[in-house]
């Protein structure tokens, strides 16, 4: 009697051991239970390594910690989209929870704008706002450093992580605000700042002070630019009301 080859129930390709050698489907799939969700949810945002081992890691070494994730090993680290939106959702709660704190980006002109509204919009979603910004910035660095080799990709990437970085350093000072009473949020921006201009510099040549000063103009124009085109368009959306 000849023995039936199971075929994979994704592709229906013949499998002879316990994973299809097209697809990779396991032949027995696990039960799902609290472990297997645990495990899903660990595998969807990249959490085997640890968050805590990525923020250590860009702590002390950022620019070369960005250079191997993208050449070399991209599984040491939290994937980059991830980290932003992770570390932004940190600041967001903290600082809804403590009452503290203004966004890098704010609006003073009149409340009913829709420049207002969208900067309004801004602060209450730093994870999407700050990868859009990260874009505005990426465009300067990428002029800016235009000979590196790297991509306007690849320096999103760089930013994704030295952005996430700088909203930790916010969530920090929001804490330290709330509990010692005293008006830090300011001094923040300052480290916030400072941080995100020492990892570009050193991701691009740690040893010449150009990169730094390249660095900290590209962040700076980046974000005049990302505040700009909210301006610009806020206008422009009042005016097509108006008319």
């Amino acid at each position: 009697m000849t023995e039936t080859i199971p075929l994979c129930k994704n592709c229906e390709t013949s499998i002879t051991g316990k994973y299809c050698s097209n697809c990779g489907q396991a032949v027995v799939l696990k039960r799902v239970d609290g472990h297997y969700v645990s495990h899903e949810i660990q595998h969807l945002l990249h959490l085997e390594k640890g968050i805590l081992y990525t923020v250590w890691e860009l702590l002390v070494r950022p620019g070369r910690n960005v250079k191997e994730f993208i050449t070399d090993n991209r599984s040491r680290l939290v994937k980059p989209i991830i980290f932003i939106i992770i570390t932004s959702l940190v600041y967001s709660t903290i600082s809804h929870f403590f009452h503290v704190g203004e966004g890098y980006v704010s609006y003073q002109g009149q409340a009913t704008s829709s420049a207002a509204k969208m900067f309004a919009w801004v602060e209450g979603h730093y994870g999407y706002s700050n990868i859009m910004m990260g874009i505005f910035i990426a465009l300067w660095l990428q002029l800016f450093f235009r000979r590196s080799g790297y991509n306007f990709f690849e320096i999103l990437i760089l930013l994704c992580f030295a952005m996430g970085m700088g909203m930790l350093i916010f969530a920090l000072f929001v804490i330290a605000e709330a509990l010692l009473k005293i008006p830090a949020m300011q001094i923040a921006a300052v480290i916030g700042i400072a941080y995100c201009t020492w990892a570009i510099g050193q991701f691009f040549n740690a040893k010449k002070i150009s990169a730094y000063l390249k660095a900290f103009f590209a962040y700076l124009l980046g974000m005049v630019t990302f505040s700009a085109v909210i301006l610009l368009l806020g206008a422009l959306v009042d005016v097509l009301i108006k008319h």
